[in-house]
């Protein structure tokens, strides 16, 4: 005994329907009918979506684990990368590539360096030798107050750690962008 299709009343105002169809001792079927949204659907693919680059960048942070860490970030968006652990590092460098074939692109700049030169002392060193330097403040501390003003100390970009690779990708695009206007 088969019973009849029949159509469900909907308690919203979605303009759709739900069906059932029902056979005792075979099974019951429920179809959802819904219309189409003319909304766009943000997927998370959209959400996800990274801007790869190319180009070199100088990483500077005492941290080991860190440079690994930012270092396979880097690389899997399509930059080369090169390390130092403190400022005097950092701007001896950034000084020897300058003028060669292969310069930096940007350089990322711990802001707190224990016990030597961190990025808020680099930076001005930087400048002074190459006013055009794309530098990028970063730390843990998100509280200071160069994270919170970072250009009017001279940065370009700011990116908290932990390190998120969406806001990264996004920071050195639009960074590296301004290199090319």
């Amino acid at each position: 005994m088969k019973d009849e299709e029949k159509t469900i009343p909907s308690s919203k105002n979605h303009e759709g329907h739900i069906t059932v169809d029902s056979e005792l001792g075979v099974g019951t079927a429920f179809s959802i009918y819904l219309p189409a949204s003319k909304k766009h659907i943000t997927t998370k693919k959209d959400e996800e979506r990274l801007f790869v680059g190319k180009g070199r960048i100088l990483v500077m942070d005492d941290e080991e684990v860190i440079r690994e860490a930012l270092g396979a970030i880097l690389n899997y968006l399509g930059y080369q990368v090169e390390f130092t652990k403190n400022g005097e590092e950092a701007i001896a460098l950034y000084k020897k590539n300058k003028d060669s074939d292969q310069p930096f692109d940007a350089v990322i700049l711990d802001l707190t360096i224990p016990g030597g030169m961190g990025g808020k002392e680099a930076i001005k060193q930087l400048i002074e030798f190459d006013p055009d330097v794309k530098a990028i403040v970063s730390s843990g501390y998100s509280t200071d107050p160069v994270m919170a003003d970072y250009r009017n100390y001279g940065f370009k970009g700011v990116v908290a750690k932990p390190y998120d690779i969406k806001e990264l990708s996004e920071t050195l695009h639009e960074v590296l962008i301004e290199r090319d206007e």
